[in-house]
């Protein structure tokens, strides 16, 4: 089990090892990535590819995006990020094939540049509440599709982009083709690539001011560029966040409990099982960061109050573990803001695993001592007792007393006959705190006075 564990953990340390590049000298350009459905999950991805741009001094950010939408609060929280953020932030759609529909529209127009890959596509805004049973879309009522035409249009009109297209993004829910959306004056210019996005946008002016400088004309000039990928936290997330993927994961999870519960003493079932579920409701947004860390952690040591109490040979250890780790990489991501600045961050997840681990350990040598300590305690009550020898002190008539380890006990002699002052007999039974012997044969297996 030891040997598991460190396996586990070199493992661990290994795949959630920062990705985003260090400090670097000289004008840098960062490009980060974005892809999958926008959950509040989704912010602090944005936050921090934001924060590691400004903490560097880059003369600008370019998000790679790749969404079909997703969440309208998170949206608006990442567009407050975009709004504030001291570094240009440029939003590009990216690579061939990709969408920034819906949600990743408003982001787009809210952002201080925006450029798109050939063959990709933006629009296609209308707001919907979810799908009935019949799988047709359910459209949100007229109030909730008032504001967002207000919101939207707002956005292109701060950016200068045109309000009419943006408006029929969401009432002829509009999808442009790089083409015409730049002819409609709702991006700024197509790039094959993040190179040519650099050649082409030098010595462009940002569409909103950047915040606390303005609008400031970029200099791509001899700029190196700093590629930040996500995170090992945010794959998983991703991953979990796919509706199709959270669905499956929040049956299979209730399955397994059914499972466990007709199975009794496998455990397995359950145990993967519970673990499903919860990450099943964590991917369907019922969680934000904080919330599903420490649920997490709390699944975590119930998976290791319950090999304590039903050994399980180290199963529950290792979902307690798996719970324990993810849950303390998920608590320190705050969606608006980061708890501790990232870099303390990367000391953070070594400590996590290790913290994890011990207490882990804690429950595996703990629940050794729990064990033997048990069978101690079986020796010092009745089980003890049986197949101890004694001699008799008074008679056995049937009833009489007995000396066995140096106590005096009233014996009963179970099948009735006499047994003599001297002799020796053998404890097969007790009835409350009265012996049951029978006269002993063989030879002597200790415990006579």
């Amino acid at each position: 089990m030891g040997k598991r564990l460190v396996l586990l953990a070199v493992l661990l340390v290994f795949l959630i090892a920062p990705s985003a590049a260090a400090g670097s000298h000289g004008r840098t350009v960062y490009v980060a990535k974005f892809e999958g459905v926008i959950t509040s999950y989704s912010v602090d991805q944005f936050s921090r590819y934001i924060t590691t741009a400004e903490e560097n001094n880059a003369e600008a950010l370019i998000i790679e995006i790749n969404t079909p939408g997703g969440n309208g609060e998170a949206m608006q929280e990442i567009i407050q990020h975009i709004q504030e953020s001291r570094v240009p932030v440029i939003i590009y759609v990216y690579p061939r094939g990709a969408i920034a529909a819906s949600a990743g529209t408003y982001i787009a127009l809210g952002s201080h540049l925006i450029a798109m890959a050939p063959g990709t596509s933006i629009g296609a805004c209308e707001p919907i509440l979810g799908y009935a049973s019949n799988g047709s879309i359910i459209k949100a009522p007229k109030k909730i599709r008032n504001f967002y035409i207000a919101y939207i249009k707002s956005l292109a009109e701060e950016s200068g982009r045109n309000m009419t297209a943006a408006e029929e993004f969401i009432t002829e829910d509009l999808s442009l083709t790089p083409e015409e959306a730049l002819k409609a004056h709702v991006i700024e210019l197509i790039a094959e690539d993040p190179s040519e996005l650099l050649n082409e946008a030098n010595g462009m002016k940002t569409k909103i001011p950047v915040s606390g400088r303005g609008y400031v004309t970029l200099n791509f000039t001899d700029v190196r560029i700093v590629q930040m990928g996500p995170s090992f936290k945010d794959e998983v997330v991703k991953f979990i966040t796919d509706p199709t993927v959270a669905y499956v994961l929040l049956n299979i999870g209730i399955l397994g409990l059914f499972l466990g519960f007709l199975t009794p003493g496998w455990h397995v079932p359950e145990t993967a099982g519970a673990i499903m579920l919860v990450l099943g409701l964590i991917g369907l947004g019922y969680f934000g960061y904080n919330t599903a860390g420490l649920v997490l952690i709390f699944l975590g040591m119930l998976f290791f109050v319950a090999e304590a109490l039903t050994p399980t040979f180290g199963l529950f250890t290792v979902a307690g573990v798996i719970s324990m780790i993810l849950g303390g990489i998920m608590l320190f991501g705050g969606g608006s803001g980061y708890l501790i600045k990232s870099s303390t961050f990367s000391m953070l997840r070594i400590v996590i695993i290790l913290t994890s681990l011990l207490i882990a350990l804690f429950f595996v040598f703990g629940l050794a001592a729990v064990i033997r300590d048990r069978r101690r305690r079986a020796q010092t009550g009745k089980e003890e007792m049986i197949g101890l020898r004694g001699r008799v002190v008074r008679e056995l008539d049937p009833e009489g007393m007995v000396k066995v380890r140096g106590e005096l006990w009233r014996a009963v002699s179970k099948t009735g006959e006499r047994i003599a002052v001297g002799e020796t007999v053998e404890v097969v039974g007790m009835s409350g705190l009265t012996l049951i012997v029978v006269r002993a044969e063989g030879p002597d297996k200790g415990g006579e006075v």
